[in-house]
């Protein structure tokens, strides 16, 4: 379960990073600098097109705020593991524990123990997966929440159109070829989200 919430929360984060990248800024004609020219002098986004790229394990790697959250969700995880395993353990007890009382049972005997058994086992299965369910809502909640946060991040980090596509690269994604490392804004958005993201500032 917990490697099935951590791919999750990383789909979602993408999903959420790249809806937002892809919008289209319009270009003002005469506008200030790029981040890349005020950096390094350079007029790689002095084209029509001006470029910008976020590294997504970067960003995910580097964002306090979720990663203060899968912990206490992993921690949450291993809670609820930990005591669904208890229940089935104690599910195999009371199943050891009628055979030794019962060495030679009765056929009715067998049948209304396996028909406890069975009915207790569905209760933990029933359990388990609506603790599963909560956890998902819990993930998809959080990156609600930073997905709301890095919107109105990005529109005032591009308040001024330097950027006309903001584009995301990552592992399973990096379908650019080609990377001009002076256009990586990734730290720029790490920095601004982290400060975004205090748990004060969380309304």
């Amino acid at each position: 379960m917990n490697n099935k919430l951590s791919i999750a929360l990383n789909l979602i984060l993408l999903a959420a990073v790249g809806y937002l990248y892809y919008n289209n800024f319009s270009t003002k004609k005469g506008a200030g600098k790029t981040l890349a020219e005020s950096k390094t002098g350079k007029d790689s986004c002095t084209t029509k097109h001006r470029i910008a790229y976020i590294d997504l394990d970067s960003l995910n790697e580097h964002l306090v705020y979720l990663k203060q959250n899968r912990k206490l969700m992993d921690a949450d995880q291993k809670e609820v593991e930990a005591r669904i395993a208890a229940q089935y353990k104690s599910l195999e007890a009371k199943q050891e524990n009628f055979k030794e009382k019962n060495p030679n049972p009765r056929p009715e005997d067998i049948q209304n123990m396996q028909a406890i058994l069975m009915q207790e086992q569905q209760g933990i299965e029933a359990e388990r997966q609506k603790q599963s369910e909560i956890f998902s809502k819990r993930g998809f909640t959080l990156m609600e929440k930073i997905q709301k946060e890095l919107k109105a991040f990005i529109s005032e980090y591009n308040k001024d159109n330097k950027f006309q596509y903001i584009l995301t690269t990552g592992a399973g994604i990096d379908y650019l070829i080609y990377k001009d490392s002076t256009l990586d804004i990734t730290k720029d958005v790490i920095v601004g989200m982290n400060e975004r993201l205090k748990p004060d500032a969380i309304k």
